[in-house]
């Protein structure tokens, strides 16, 4: 896989195992013919990512991680970042309406949001995914917007199944959940071997002063 190759550091398995089943998960949609790169589904990806590997060890293995998994798609990592950030700045700048009524304005973000709209009305160059629906729900979040109503009102506008959001944003809940409660094994396990090294630790000095107090004793 084009990512191992890319990335040869040891991933720690809490982490590792995630990146594995997104992989394989975005390849299959990557390769789809109906495949066509957003910045909704760049958003959804970059909300996953960042939010699976909070925590990891060092941020800058995280990001080359990051600019590993997106380059073995033969697609830009930069370019996923910009548009993520893109559309966090522009959600921010939103209420519930605004953010529903946008194909009744111009501006960068609305036609973008425009031409998804009807690429996904026609099946054109559209193929709906789980990303993509982290992505509608990030749009929310920057937005203040997270009602059930405004999002049933925006996958109208947008022209993509409400079901398959709900369903997929339950399977991207239950995923964080999961990876939670994994971190916390593996920070509980790692504070249990410290403490057992720091106990061993203290008992080898321990010993070692036993043994110096001796020798000197007999000494005497």
């Amino acid at each position: 896989m084009d990512f191992l190759k890319a990335y040869r550091r040891p991933i720690p398995s809490v982490y590792g195992s995630v990146l594995q089943e997104l992989i394989v998960q975005q390849h299959l949609m990557r390769y789809k013919k109906s495949y066509r790169y957003d910045p909704i589904f760049a958003l959804g990806f970059v909300t996953v990512y960042d939010r699976l590997m909070e925590g990891y060890p060092t941020e800058d293995d995280k990001e080359a991680i990051f600019r590993a998994y997106i380059n073995a798609l033969n697609e830009e990592p930069n370019q996923y970042r910009v548009d993520a950030q893109k559309l966090e700045a522009w959600a921010s700048a939103q209420n519930a309406n605004s953010l529903v009524e946008f194909s009744s304005r111009e501006g960068e973000v609305e036609n973008i949001l425009k031409d998804i709209s009807k690429r996904a009305a026609t099946k054109d160059g559209f193929s709906y995914s789980r990303f993509f629906a982290v992505g509608l729900f990030r749009l929310l979040e920057l937005s203040n917007a997270t009602e059930p109503t405004i999002l049933e009102k925006l996958c109208a506008a947008l022209n993509v199944n409400k079901q398959s959001v709900d369903r997929d944003l339950d399977v991207y809940r239950n995923l964080l959940s999961k990876l939670v409660q994994a971190k916390e094994l593996v920070k509980e396990y790692v504070a249990r071997e410290k403490k057992k090294r720091e106990e061993r630790e203290t008992q080898k000095s321990s010993e070692a002063v036993k043994k110096c107090v001796g020798v000197y004793q007999i000494a005497v």
